[in-house]
């Protein structure tokens, strides 16, 4: 699976966490990849995942609750948002 590193809008980057969490749901990618596109998409896009110390609102429309838990819990082992900030 490709996945590229900055996106123009909040819905391509929303679509683009859709096809990577729905593809290790269906095992199509491996945990550690999975791990590894979720934080280089953070990496390069924070401020169009997290405003005012939740996911924006584009997200939580596109993406849905159960994909952002997945999501927010990925950014809080890798040390990217702390579990003090609520992000949903």
């Amino acid at each position: 699976m490709e996945v590229k590193l900055f996106y123009k809008t909040q819905r391509d980057l929303a679509n683009s966490v859709n096809q990577i969490v729905d593809a290790y749901w269906c095992s199509d990618i491996s945990e550690d990849d999975f791990i590894r596109h979720v934080s280089a998409i953070y990496l390069n896009n924070s401020n169009k995942i997290i405003k005012q110390n939740g996911f924006t609102t584009i997200l939580k429309q596109q993406c849905g609750k159960r994909r952002l838990d997945v999501i927010e819990r990925i950014l809080k082992l890798n040390g990217f948002i702390h579990d003090t900030q609520s992000t949903g």
